[in-house]
């Protein structure tokens, strides 16, 4: 089911917002990286089935041909779209998980004011913290091949040959990247996150594919160490995708700190 929402925010007024749901059961709030909605492969589904799980997947607006105000223009925003996304849906106790800038969201929801309906957070090789010697790769000066091998332990699985895609399908990549370069900056990192994430209070599990070369399995390790009380998770046999290259793996470690004692804030 894919449901329109008109959400009001602070700073950037009303946005439209395209969100698809899956499934019944504790809710989790599934956020895309730069590639897309489509870069989540089967997951939402794998996750709504094997948990069971309501799991709500929205568009950040500006991919997908969606459309995006100019007065929405920073991660920090679309953590404070989402918030108000599950004050639309009057959710508590949401996991939330993102992967790459999804994940980069998915922290600064944890310091987006009041958390008190997010019971947990799932960082998977996300970006946005400056780690000294370990740089998020320069993603823009990459050609797509570049990319995919960077993005997974057998890029040969992956690789696509975008010309050989619909004229559509290849302007919405175009627009994604477009997107993504307005979200992120060309450099993926806010300077000052890796500090303000000392302040977050949310459960936190950090989860990296140990052959990502995007950022590397150091720069997990350092986004788990800035967030206090959060646990690092590696996979193996797995790169900046997990969803796509081995979702079973991330989907054990998703419902394991999902049903852990406490699934609430921590105070």
């Amino acid at each position: 089911m894919t449901t329109a929402y008109t959400i009001q925010t602070a700073t950037a007024g009303p946005i439209e917002l395209t969100v698809s749901e899956l499934g019944a059961g504790d809710p989790f709030l599934l956020l895309h990286g730069g590639g897309g909605p489509l870069s989540l492969g089967g997951f939402p589904a794998l996750l709504a089935e094997r948990a069971p799980a309501r799991v709500i997947t929205p568009v950040h607006p500006g991919f997908e041909g969606t459309d995006r105000p100019e007065t929405l223009r920073t991660i920090g925003q679309l953590a404070e779209l989402y918030v108000g996304l599950l004050d639309e849906l009057d959710l508590h106790d949401v996991t939330v998980i993102g992967n790459s800038m999804g994940g980069w969201t998915a922290a600064e929801m944890m310091l987006a004011g009041s958390t008190d309906r997010i019971g947990g957070v799932v960082i998977v090789d996300g970006v946005g913290i400056d780690v000294p010697g370990h740089p998020v790769v320069d993603f823009f000066s990459l050609t797509l091949d570049e990319v995919f091998q960077r993005s997974y332990y057998q890029p040969a699985k992956f690789a696509i040959d975008p010309t050989s895609l619909p004229p559509e399908r290849q302007q919405a990549m175009a627009s994604n990247r477009q997107a993504l370069a307005v979200y992120g900056g060309t450099s993926m990192i806010d300077s000052g996150l890796k500090g303000r994430l000392g302040a977050a209070s949310t459960a936190c599990l950090v989860v990296w594919g140990e052959s990502d070369r995007i950022a590397d399995p150091d720069y997990g390790r350092a986004f788990a160490a800035a967030i206090p009380g959060a646990e690092v998770q590696l996979l193996t046999e797995t790169g900046h995708m997990p969803q796509l290259e081995t979702p079973e793996k991330l989907l054990s470690a998703i419902t394991t700190f999902a049903r852990r004692p406490s699934s609430t804030a921590r105070s």
